[in-house]
């Protein structure tokens, strides 16, 4: 438990690298030691190795590190990031090296090239020759001692300590097995020329002076070192997505200094800075374009795969790749700042979590090998009893002891969140903890905000309506061309939406065949007003029109009428003194909305349509996207009360949203999801967040989350059945201690390995 002691000072948090960790029991201890300090509450987490601790009052990091030595184990804090190198490529291979997973790989080798010839000539009687069973030790020894060596020194240590762990119960399993085989040969009747050994799956009765098992304790450590050596290289290749996504980032920059451009490192960029982005390189850092337009590829952030344009003004973002053109881009955030930087960070944090139900196993696993070293007494003490066998009663014993390994419980939650959490990255979908896996389960309905969530919340030209007579192309280009003159979100559309029907790429600069206002004047809240090829022309409010005495004819009156109740906004336009045409602008629903809210009906949710906005608006957006229930004309700081009285009503809710104002209903919801294109604000309130602005990755959101704790519930089952279903079975005297050794390893491959399918999430 953690401490509850009450602390002065405020409370700080760091997170410390774990060495000496061999099984979840280890983590157990650990995370106990440290929640038993005043002030101090700690999450150890056996799959990545780390202790995120946060403490306060009179503590140090100190203090944590030698809590955690006096326990038997290593602590540091990470290391300070390298700074970037000068020059540019990808690092050496070197650096993918891991001399942990080298030094068991060496180790499992030589055991196994040892141990293969001890298991057959003690499992094929026919292949025993005379005195066979001395060149059996001769091999199995150095296993026995050497290639054990990891599990004697860490149970070693533990007993020191007061404490047992998974390393106890196979030390002393394999020191029991050798140990007795030792005496057998030396003093037994087992070392005779002549001797001959069968073998048997279950617990063979036979004369224990003659017993060997010596295959148990070679073939054990081998098998345990092969299940140590295949769960290390599982779990790096669970944390490949974090490692890949860190090293997503370009590792240097052409600055412009003083009209030249500079080569530094990425690591000496300043915000407001401008640096130079060619064709095919990474953007260094995010920033805004200040000159230039092109295509950028976020494949690697968003999982989008269709390059995105930008142009002057438009923000980028650090380590996607310019496609095309020549950017100047200038700086806005550095280091920790970036997105990818809190990407990464968030990733990580949700991978050092745990979800409630890896907690009750490691509770389990924390008291699970005393109770088994109990269990193993108690099993050769029964056999003794009833069958005055020793050699059976010690087979059993020691079988007791090798099955049951808790393994597989500590990596059943972290393997799986790993994975999840990591391909949810590569898909831009920002998972922030495991707690949030268990709220994708219960929810029943998910609340959408309209604007910059259903709606690109860009005003767009979505109507064109000319009088009779009136050539539309005509029509659209005196309009837009007054209307270009203009920063007015409307007048924006309108000029956009003309020079895209003009075939002006974006819409921003005015067309050759556009011609410059003269006479242009800004009528607040009316229009706009201006000469344009020698025509004076309005564009505005119906009022304006009225008030120069131009009257409407009944076709665009109607239009006008049935514009406002579908929640558009109409747009007059009128030359030499007569009413020319009808434009209407409205918010443009994303073309992506409607399938998702259609997948996200498939997922069992009931989609409710929540804005601000008048109810004609909002019912016309929801009728487009396929959403029955609407709760419209809500005052942004009200979005919260719409939350609390749905979930009253007993409903699970999810909440997606983008704006400043979504933050508190986002908090409030059971589930938040940002849209990663919305506000700092709304991406720190919401449980997880969409990296790119499509509404489809919200349902990836919730299956992928779904997944994850589906998988990690299937290896707890796995973990849990595995052992209530092994133990019982070896204290009969129906697993031999060989076979137990086997079936204990791939318990664990089989939990890293059912994680692992996770990467293949689409």
């Amino acid at each position: 438990m953690s401490s509850s002691t009450v602390h002065e000072g405020p409370i700080a948090e760091v997170e410390l690298t774990i060495g000496g960790m061999t099984c979840a029991s280890c983590a157990a201890r650990i995370e106990k030691k440290l929640n038993r300090m005043d002030g101090v509450s700690a999450t150890v987490n056996y799959a990545t190795e780390k202790a995120r601790v946060s403490y306060g009052g009179d503590v140090r990091v100190a203090d944590l590190i030698d809590t955690v030595v006096r326990t038997g184990y290593t602590a540091e804090e990470p290391p300070p990031p390298e700074p970037e190198r000068d020059e540019p490529g990808p690092r050496p291979a070197a650096a993918e090296a891991d001399p942990v997973l080298d030094a068991l790989r060496q180790r499992l080798l030589v055991s196994a090239a040892l141990a293969l010839p001890v298991v057959l000539l003690s499992m094929v009687p026919a292949l025993q020759f005379d005195n066979w069973q001395w060149l059996c030790l001769t091999l199995a020894s150095p296993v026995a001692v050497w290639g054990a060596l990891p599990f004697h020194r860490a149970a070693w240590t533990n007993a020191r300590h007061g404490a047992a762990t998974m390393d106890t119960l196979v030390s002393v399993g394999t020191l029991a097995a050798y140990a007795w085989s030792l005496w057998a040969l030396f003093f037994g009747h087992a070392g005779m020329t002549g001797m001959r050994h069968g073998f048997d799956l279950t617990v063979r009765r036979a004369d224990g002076s003659s017993a060997l098992y010596l295959e148990v304790a070679a073939g054990v450590v081998t098998f345990i070192l092969l299940g140590r050596y295949l769960e290390a290289r599982s779990k790096r290749k669970a944390g490949a997505a974090l490692r890949a996504l860190l090293e997503l980032g370009a590792k240097d920059v052409t600055v412009l200094r003083g009209g030249l451009e500079v080569r530094i490192p990425v690591g000496a960029l300043a915000a407001g800075d401008r640096f130079v982005v060619r064709p095919g390189e990474k953007i260094a850092t995010d920033g805004r374009v200040v000159e230039g337009s092109s295509a950028v590829d976020a494949s690697m952030l968003t999982g989008e795969s269709v390059p995105v344009d930008v142009t002057v003004g438009d923000p980028v973002t650090g380590a996607t790749v310019n496609a095309s053109g020549r950017l100047v881009v200038e700086a806005t955030r550095i280091g920790a700042d970036t997105q990818l930087a809190r990407m990464a960070a968030m990733v990580e944090e949700a991978q050092n979590g745990k979800a409630e139900v890896q907690r009750l196993a490691d509770r389990i696993s924390a008291v699970f090998v005393p109770v088994v070293l109990l269990l193993a007494l108690g099993t050769w003490v029964t056999w003794l009893l009833l069958t005055d066998d020793t050699t059976a009663a010690f087979t059993a014993a020691v079988a007791v002891l090798i099955i049951a390994c808790p393994c597989a419980l500590g990596l059943a939650t972290p393997t799986a969140l790993m994975v999840g959490t990591g391909r949810g990255a590569q898909l831009g979908i920002l998972i922030k903890g495991p707690e949030v896996l268990e709220s994708t389960r219960r929810v029943d309905t998910v609340v959408l905000d309209k604007t910059g969530t259903v709606t690109t919340g860009r005003m767009t030209l979505s109507g064109v309506h000319p009088a009779e007579g009136v050539d539309e192309k005509e029509l659209l280009r005196l309009a837009g061309a007054l209307e270009h003159a203009s920063e007015h979100p409307i007048a924006r559309a309108v000029a956009a939406g003309a020079a895209e029907a003009a075939g002006a790429a974006g819409g921003l600069p005015v067309p050759e065949s556009f011609e410059a206002p003269r006479s242009f004047e800004n009528l607040a809240g009316l229009g706009v007003q201006g000469v344009v090829e020698g025509r004076s022309v309005l564009v505005g409010r119906e009022r304006l029109l009225a008030e120069r005495g131009i009257a409407l004819p009944a076709a665009l009156a109607g239009a006008a009428a049935e514009a406002e109740a579908t929640g558009s906004t109409a747009v007059l336009v009128a030359w030499d003194g007569e009413a020319r045409g009808l434009l209407t602008v409205a918010d443009a629903v994303k073309p992506t909305s409607a399938e998702a809210v259609a997948r996200l009906r498939a997922l069992g949710l009931t989609p409710v349509l929540l804005t601000g906005d008048n109810r004609a608006v909002a019912e016309t957006v929801a009728r487009e996207v396929g959403i029955e229930e609407v709760i419209a004309e809500v005052l942004p700081q009200d979005k919260v009360d719409v939350v609390r009285r749905l979930q009253a009503e007993g409903r699970t809710v999810a909440m997606v949203g983008d704006g400043v104002n979504d933050a508190a209903a986002l908090a409030r919801a059971d589930l938040g999801l940002a849209m990663g294109t919305g506000t700092d604000a709304a991406i720190e309130a919401g449980d997880l967040t969409l990296v790119r602005g499509d509404l489809r990755v919200a349902a990836d959101a919730i299956r992928l989350s779904r997944r994850t704790l589906a998988t990690i519930k299937g290896n707890l089952f796995w973990a849990f059945g595995y052992n209530v279903a092994a133990l019982p079975l070896a204290a009969a005297g129906l697993l031999n201690p060989m076979i137990a050794g086997a079936a204990m390893a791939f318990s664990s491959v089989f939990v890293v390995t059912n994680s692992l399918r996770l990467r293949s999430f689409r």
